[in-house]
């Protein structure tokens, strides 16, 4: 059975940091980052393919940092200057195909996914 078990969420103040950690049972093409908060939506935070290109939603780019271990089979999430707004529960998904930019960005091109994390940014 696939698993991914992820690890690194909890609580921090406005600006402050935290590390999301992945990690798969089997190698992915692509792994990646969902957030997805109370009455919204599942929404797309970044992705990496198992070749190093890595793929940012607006709201990440500048403050994340996705990168991976292929020989572990683990993606982690560096998420600096953290925002109220970044509030979400956090998944980690995981896909063998190779998509293409715009669709590795929708949450159906994904069939593996880890139980989520929270993240909660608040003072």
């Amino acid at each position: 059975q696939v698993q991914l078990v992820e690890s690194g969420g909890g609580w921090v103040q406005p600006g402050g940091s935290l590390r999301l950690s992945c990690t798969g049972s089997e190698r992915y093409n692509t792994m990646g980052w969902f957030r997805q908060a109370q009455g919204k939506e599942r929404e797309f935070v970044a992705a990496i393919r198992t070749g190093g290109m890595k793929y940012y939603a607006d709201s990440a780019k500048d403050r994340f940092t996705i990168s991976r271990d292929n020989a572990e089979n683990t993606v982690t999430l560096q998420m600096n200057s953290l925002k109220p707004e970044d509030t979400a529960i956090y998944y980690c998904a995981a896909a063998t195909e190779s998509w293409i930019s715009s669709v590795l960005r929708r949450a159906s091109a994904y069939s593996n996914w880890g139980q989520g994390t929270q993240v909660t940014v608040s003072s």
